[in-house]
């Protein structure tokens, strides 16, 4: 008689263990305001990803956190509408979709204002809204179906600041 065999159960692991809800803050990298270059959002088993992409080394320094609405624009302080329930703000500075330093100012990030999450397929993500580029501060509103936990991380060649969101 042979003796039955089990087989142990197959544990996964969190893809974004630490993360929670409270505010990420780091200091700047990078020599002079970061040149953002490129938006993305995408979806990922357990999570939705949104990355700020810059030129060069370094990251500007960037503060992550839930806030209340209304939102509102940096500098002109104007009502901003982003699609969700709760919101995210990642401020950078210093940091800039335009280089300053070549004379007259040259547009970096070509990308839209507004980015419909969904169109990429994410679950938790619903909108990422511009909210401010201006006196070297960089402003993103992120737009969430609801609050969930999120994990901040950051990445080289390229520079990439990366926010994921729990999205199961």
């Amino acid at each position: 008689m042979t003796a039955p065999t089990t087989t142990a159960p197959q544990t996964q692991t969190d893809p974004l263990a630490g993360a929670g809800t409270s505010v990420v803050v780091a200091p700047s990298t990078a020599k002079a305001a970061a040149l953002l270059e490129r938006v993305a959002v995408g979806h990922h088993d357990g999570y939705d990803r949104v990355v700020f992409q810059f030129r060069g080394d370094g990251l500007p320094g960037y503060r992550v956190e839930y806030v209340a609405p209304p939102l509102a624009e940096d500098g002109s302080g104007n009502p901003v509408d982003v699609a969700g329930n709760a919101f995210v703000v990642v401020r950078m500075e210093p940091a800039s979709g335009f280089d300053l330093n070549s004379g007259e100012g040259k547009l970096v990030y070509k990308g839209p204002k507004r980015i419909d999450a969904a169109s990429a397929g994410a679950t938790a993500v619903r909108e990422l809204v511009r909210t401010g580029d201006f006196e070297a501060v960089l402003s993103w509103a992120i737009g969430l179906e609801a609050k969930v936990p999120f994990r901040v991380t950051t990445a080289a060649s390229p520079s990439r600041l990366i926010v994921d969101f729990r999205n199961a």
